[in-house]
């Protein structure tokens, strides 16, 4: 059998038409930047993650940037957020001119843990981002709470949590601003580079508003140095229509977990997903953990399966940030997730039968280990 670890086909078959019918939309707008399915699509994503603005944006890294500029966020200013996560988040930090700040996961959830959060603010603090990684969101009460605490501004990074919930509220609808990411391989995900940020502050949608437009609001009239990051209406129009199917995606993406949790439970050494109390989990993807993760994955690809890793080298060994001064053994929770975490596939369309395979591969690994 071929499984691959991120499959299109069974969604986009379904939803052809549709997505045909909202390009020819756009084609023959002769409308292509800024118009009326980029405004459709920002009031029913708002509408969706239950706040009162949705901005869009070229992609999730430049939503999270744009997001902390809003916030007047630059050199000398610090930026918690988790050590495990992928680099946008730092990224974003950095172009700022900001320092990010690292504060190690939850073992159990893989999230931001909060009872390590106090020790890392200083007078320079500004900031926490949260990341709702692997479609799990963080626990936004206590998050919100050392914020409020502490004076601090917070953004959600939301790429990987469309339509997750904390005590009962959305992924993205509890920050200053929210950012987050329609790459494609998202839940909900463009046909190509797309992001938005979300806020219930009608100042700080202004202020994206006008950053992501060349510092403007008015044509040829620019208040600020700004930036084109503009989501495009093609992209809008077809997010729009992928917008309508997320929920039944995120239900067809629980109950493969569902599978998962029970014919995998009690294999070898796996860790599987576990969900924190008050969260509900969308699961972007279904993550475990082994000690033997490079041969399983040999093995897995050697059976037809596709797996990756999210992701093998935590933000702090990076060579791109070097320079922070950081070491291995600096953050033991992260290095310790990034040298042992796989990746299962999980998408709209897998098949309870290819489920049953790939447990049978990896259950015919551990017997052999």
């Amino acid at each position: 059998m071929k499984i691959p670890f991120l499959n299109f086909e069974p969604a986009h078959t379904l939803i052809r038409a549709e997505m045909e019918k909202a390009f020819l939309s756009v084609y023959d707008s002769h409308w292509y930047i800024m118009g009326k399915h980029l405004q459709k699509f920002e009031e029913e994503y708002a509408t969706f993650n239950q706040t009162k603005y949705a901005i869009g944006m070229s992609n999730g890294l430049d939503a999270l940037y744009l997001a902390l500029k809003a916030l007047g966020i630059g050199k000398g200013d610090e930026v918690i957020m988790p050590s495990n996560t992928f680099i946008a988040t730092v990224m974003a930090t950095s172009f700022t001119g900001a320092t990010p700040v690292f504060v190690e996961p939850d073992p159990q959830t893989y999230l931001i843990d909060p009872s390590k959060i106090e020790e890392k603010i200083s007078p320079n603090t500004k900031v926490i981002i949260p990341v709702h990684l692997y479609g799990q969101i963080c626990a936004m009460d206590q998050v919100m709470d050392i914020a409020r605490k502490h004076g601090l501004f917070v953004i959600e990074d939301n790429a990987q949590a469309h339509g997750a919930a904390y005590n009962g509220k959305l992924a993205g609808s509890f920050g200053d601003i929210n950012a987050t990411s329609f790459y494609p391989g998202k839940n909900l995900g463009a046909l190509g580079d797309a992001g938005a940020c979300t806020t219930d502050n009608p100042e700080f949608a202004e202020s994206l508003r006008v950053f992501r437009n060349y510092g403007s609001n008015e044509k040829y009239v620019h208040k600020v140095e700004g930036h084109n990051m503009r989501l495009d209406e093609l992209q809008a129009a077809l997010l729009s229509v992928k917008l309508a199917k997320l929920d039944a995606w995120t239900e067809q993406r629980r109950k493969i977990a569902a599978q998962y949790d029970q014919v995998l439970s009690g294999i070898g050494d796996l860790i599987l997903p576990k969900t924190a109390d008050k969260a509900t989990h969308v699961y972007h993807l279904y993550v475990v953990r082994t000690k033997h993760r490079a041969e399983l994955q040999d093995f897995l690809q050697a059976k037809g399966v596709g797996t990756l890793i999210h992701y093998p080298t935590p933000p702090h060994l990076q060579q791109a940030y070097q320079h922070l001064g950081y070491k291995k053994g600096d953050f033991p929770i992260a290095e310790d997730l990034a040298d042992t975490v796989v990746s299962l596939p999980i998408w709209p369309g897998l098949k309870e039968s290819d489920i049953t395979y790939i447990a049978a591969c990896i259950s015919e690994f551990f017997e052999n280990v």
